[in-house]
């Protein structure tokens, strides 16, 4: 059947049919868990991993999983395609979570696993749903077991497993990152939901605007459960009309799914991800994604003087001197997040954004300091030259300290050559970026002075 066909003003048999006699889904679980595909060819989303021909589908159908490690956002897959792995392996499946199992849960699982493959040859797949939420010494518990191959470990996560899951363990396991589902592919979940008696909700008397079907895909942020759930919601809280039927319009879809939710986490990824994204886009000079990516923070409710804090460092770093008042402003916008917060601080903060997406750029200064850092630590430190050495103390003119050193505010133009560092070195290099330009040609005019000597 044609997607379209779903959402035609004609009558459409498939979503007619009253419910079967005999309804072997369990109608108590949400959609989404009614829903979840039970082979790889039910399986939606993820080709970069699954499609015909790539490794781990290739590992799924000769039953050769090795221990694996999925992470990605919530509604992507992840148990999902632990519970296919388990249906389609000779191996003994057990599963555990890093919510609710224990250390005592976990020695009892490897044991089991043991006697097994002693007794029987038979391997074990162990999965633990949320391993990020074990402790180090509960994930340590894992090792000895993973690595002789006692069991074969799948974990999903929710957190970038290099920062949230120990070393060993990652070192031992395949990593695979799932990533959001499309707008379409979510379309398509919702169009099987539609038409799929058994284990969606077409049982019912279902008529949905296309647009709103579009709706929850859409407003799912590449979320599955968040799309199906929300589908059921609207399907089951509707009120029917006098022949029995369903209409799902747009209103209804907008009230089912309420609020965009947000995908950000306070510690994790997309904390990290969004501020990285934010940062790029104001270095890039694109106030339009910068201020995206700053709604999507000031929206999920991020602390506004985390957001201002990087937007000062940034002043710093990528503006620079080619703009010396963005740095200013950046600094307004901070205290003005600390004293006032959300949501009057959203003004402020945008404000210093978009000043500094549109300013010249000039990261002269990073790049300064740091080549400047990084000779200190890896070249001869230097002694301070005499004529530098602090004069003011009685006794000091007899050490030769202070001795010979010309005041710059008493020869022409505030400025005289001579020696400041005891070496030739250069670690400031201007560009000719806005304001920067001027301060190049007057570096440039020292320097060319200094070279020529000090002056008697």
């Amino acid at each position: 059947m044609a997607r379209d066909d779903l959402f035609a003003s004609t009558p459409n048999p498939k979503l007619e049919h009253s419910e079967p006699e005999d309804a072997a889904a369990p109608r108590h679980q949400p959609l989404a868990a009614r829903m979840r595909p039970r082979s790889l060819d039910e399986y939606v989303g993820q080709s970069h991993i699954l499609g015909l021909g790539q490794l781990l589908r290739r590992a799924i159908e000769a039953d050769r999983i090795q221990s694996l490690i999925f992470f990605g956002p919530p509604g992507t897959g992840k148990t999902s395609l632990a519970q296919i792995i388990a249906l389609q392996t000779k191996s003994k499946f057990e599963r555990l979570s890093g919510v609710e199992s224990n250390v005592a849960d976990m020695r009892r699982v490897l044991a089991s696993a043991h006697n097994r493959l002693e007794n029987s040859g038979q391997p074990t797949i162990l999965f633990i749903d949320e391993i990020h939420r074990f402790s180090k010494s509960q994930q340590d518990v894992l090792l000895p077991d993973v690595e002789s191959g006692v069991v074969k470990l799948i974990g999903a996560t929710t957190h970038n497993p290099f920062f949230f899951v120990n070393s060993p363990l990652v070192s031992r396991s395949q990593i695979f990152e799932l990533r959001p589902l499309s707008e379409d592919e979510l379309f398509d979940l919702i169009s099987r939901a539609l038409i799929d008696a058994e284990r969606g909700v077409g049982y019912l008397k279902i008529k949905i605007e296309k647009e709103a079907a579009r709706h929850l895909a859409r407003l799912s942020d590449g979320d599955a459960r968040k799309a199906l759930n929300s589908l059921e919601i609207a399907a089951l809280t509707t009120p029917p009309e006098s022949d029995g039927t369903v209409r799902i319009t747009l209103e209804v879809a907008e009230q089912s799914i309420q609020k965009k939710a947000i995908v950000y986490d306070g510690d994790g990824d997309a904390h990290y991800d969004t501020i990285s994204a934010f940062i790029k886009a104001m270095r890039g000079s694109d106030p339009d994604a910068a201020l995206y990516w700053l709604a999507k923070m000031i929206h999920a409710g991020e602390d506004p003087r985390f957001i201002a804090r990087r937007i000062v460092i940034h002043a710093a770093e990528d503006v620079g001197l080619a703009d010396p008042m963005a740095l200013v402003l950046a600094n307004a916008a901070f205290q003005a997040a600390e004293f006032i917060g959300w949501p009057e601080a959203r003004i402020p903060i945008a404000e210093a954004t978009i000043y500094i997406a549109t300013a010249n750029k000039s990261n002269s200064v990073i790049k300064a300091i740091d080549a400047a850092l990084e000779d200190v630590k890896s070249g001869r430190t230097l002694a301070v030259p005499e004529h530098l050495r602090d004069g003011h103390y009685k006794g000091a003119k007899q050490l030769g300290h202070g001795v010979g050193y010309k005041y710059a505010h008493d020869y022409e133009g505030h400025f005289v050559p001579q020696d400041f560092l005891g070496a030739e070195k250069r670690f400031y290099e201007p560009t000719e970026q806005g304001v920067e330009k001027k301060i190049k040609e007057r570096v440039e005019k020292w320097r060319s002075l200094k070279s020529q000597g000090p002056t008697k």
